[in-house]
């Protein structure tokens, strides 16, 4: 597949008639996050209005707001009529992560962060628009946190040591390496608790590690919780129960 650099243009809107695009929604609402080996889709929800009719979209594309690249794809649409002057079009975007670093000459991970989307519509008319930033969104990268409680099982009173390790993808090596200094919450269920408890605040070391020590008075399980940043998905590791002896 070819991949052709998509570079931001100054904002604005142009076209013939009085198509116009009313309102647009990425992904749901949801940030979109993109790992080093699966494909993500997602779609681009675009309300667009005219007299005659809305007849589709004739182009969609989407990049970053600071740098204007982009390494997503606008792979198809279908409209579905609300009434005879309004329509909801959804674009649906693809990305593939070994496309990315072929998509710009800087480091492929600045791409991350936020976005924007412009379209150009079309009415039954002929009428058509070109619209710039109809949407904002964030595009992030994905992270991945592990947890491992020790010893197992433990006697009351005892101590405890929770380690892990918070590591996000590198889109230039399409692989995931260890993310130093972020703020990581350390979190407790006991034992028949519907809810986990942040316990402490625990700083990733130089290659994303993570270690701390905890009193045991109860059976119960840990877990850390990693809120994520303008660049980077939250995420939440799978608990560790411990149970005494």
């Amino acid at each position: 597949m070819a991949l052709v650099l998509l570079t931001a243009t100054g904002a604005h809107a142009e076209g013939r008639g009085d198509v116009r695009v009313v309102s647009a929604t990425v992904n749901g609402g949801a940030d979109v996050t993109i790992g080093t080996a699966k494909k993500v889709t997602f779609p681009i929800a675009i309300t667009v209005k005219d007299n005659s009719g809305v007849k589709g979209l004739t182009r969609v594309s989407t990049f970053n707001r600071s740098n204007g690249y982009g390494f997503i794809s606008w792979t198809g649409s279908t409209c579905q009529k609300k009434s005879s002057t309004t329509s909801v079009c959804k674009a649906t975007m693809t990305v593939d992560p070994a496309w990315i670093a072929a998509s710009d000459d800087i480091d492929s991970n600045k791409v991350a962060g936020g976005w924007t989307v412009n379209a150009t519509v079309k009415a039954n008319d002929g009428d058509y628009w070109i619209s710039d930033s109809i949407a904002e969104y964030k595009v992030k990268r994905a992270s991945s946190l592990t947890t491992d409680a020790a010893p197992e099982p433990v006697v009351k009173g005892g101590k405890l040591t929770i380690t892990g390790k918070l590591s996000r993808a590198n889109w230039e090596t399409l692989k995931y390496q260890g993310f130093a200094g972020q703020d990581v919450k350390l979190q407790y269920r006991k034992a028949g608790a519907a809810h986990y408890s942040t316990i402490k605040t625990v700083k990733t070391g130089s290659s994303g590690q993570l270690s701390t020590k905890v009193t045991v008075t109860s059976a119960g399980s840990w877990r850390w919780y990693f809120p994520g940043t303008t660049t980077t998905a939250r995420i939440v590791s799978a608990g560790d129960t411990v149970v005494l002896k």
